[in-house]
């Protein structure tokens, strides 16, 4: 594996790092990419734990997945909310909908099972890529809730704010280590790094071997948000870790699933005569880019 710049990572030991879990709680809140980073951590632990002596459970509508060791009494959790804030989305099956909508003020609901948690892993970006987000001041229900389109960077903002004050409020930042994940890069357009006009990840399998390369997909406004977010909450005595996966995913045109991935629809004849046209470019193989991120996790988690 490429070592970063300037950089010496520990090597992953699973037995260490269920010791420092002991009797605590990790727990991965966010979207699909954040759910492959849980199961990448799961994976890198559950070779360290007899068979007898681990166990996964689901709660909370099946929002709340649960990976117990119990040998150590510790969790590795995974909570779906891809928004972080409240959506029409936050169904962890059904969320596929034509018109997204958030109530950017509520967070409550997924909020209160991170409560007690030792470590938070936070992330949320690809979900918010829209011109423009329709936004609910108001709950579902009401029939005089006030519905509004707000620009992307805007609204980003306002929902990384009602997220914000809830770490402040809830969190005893003695007890709890919190971390937010930069975002994930894409690989949906090939022509970025040199390839086909109307290609994608599909079929590639070499990395981007330029220097600082960056896809047109990564909107640097957005972390720059999250940058503003984050150094306000530290001048409220809450410390959140950056966890800056971007660039060294970025390189990464080869590591997504592309064609082989769950098909949610049966594939059409036009798809399956041009299979770059379902190929996933979003996503990441396991193993692969995750578990250098959780590399990347467990030495902050020693070192912090």
């Amino acid at each position: 594996m490429s070592k970063p710049h300037e950089c010496d990572l520990p090597r992953f030991n699973a037995t260490a790092l269920l010791e420092r879990l002991r009797n605590k709680r990790l727990m991965f809140c966010g979207d699909s990419l954040n759910r492959g980073q849980w199961v990448s951590m799961v994976c890198l632990l559950d070779a360290a734990i007899p068979s007898s002596l681990k166990s996964m459970r689901t709660i909370a509508n099946g929002s709340l997945s649960i990976f117990k060791a119990k040998e150590y009494n510790a969790t590795i959790e995974f909570y779906w909310a891809p928004l972080l804030v409240e959506s029409n989305s936050d169904d962890p099956v059904t969320h596929r909908v034509p018109d997204r909508t958030v109530r950017v003020k509520a967070i409550e609901k997924h909020a209160r099972y991170w409560t007690d948690a030792d470590i938070l892993v936070f992330n949320t970006y690809l979900w918010w890529k829209r011109p423009v987000m329709n936004v609910l001041w108001g709950s579902f229900d009401d029939p005089d809730a006030i519905y509004k389109g707000v620009e992307m960077v805007r609204v980003y903002e306002m929902a990384l704010r009602t997220w914000s004050d809830w770490l402040e409020v809830h969190v005893n930042p003695n007890k709890t280590k919190l971390f937010f994940v930069s975002m994930s890069p894409t690989h949906q357009k090939a022509e970025e790094w040199g390839g086909a006009e109307d290609g994608n990840c599909y079929k590639e399998e070499k990395m981007i071997e330029k220097e600082g390369y960056s896809g047109k997909g990564s909107e640097r406004r957005m972390m720059r948000v999250v940058e503003e977010v984050l150094q306000d909450l530290t001048t409220r005595g809450i410390n959140v870790q950056m966890l800056n996966i971007t660039q060294l995913s970025e390189y990464r045109k080869e590591g997504h699933p592309s064609i082989y991935r769950k098909q949610w629809e049966p594939l059409t004849p036009q798809q399956m005569a041009n299979p770059s046209s379902y190929a996933d470019c979003i996503h990441w193989c396991l193993p692969g880019v995750p578990d250098v991120w959780n590399q990347l996790l467990y030495a902050y988690i020693f070192h912090q």
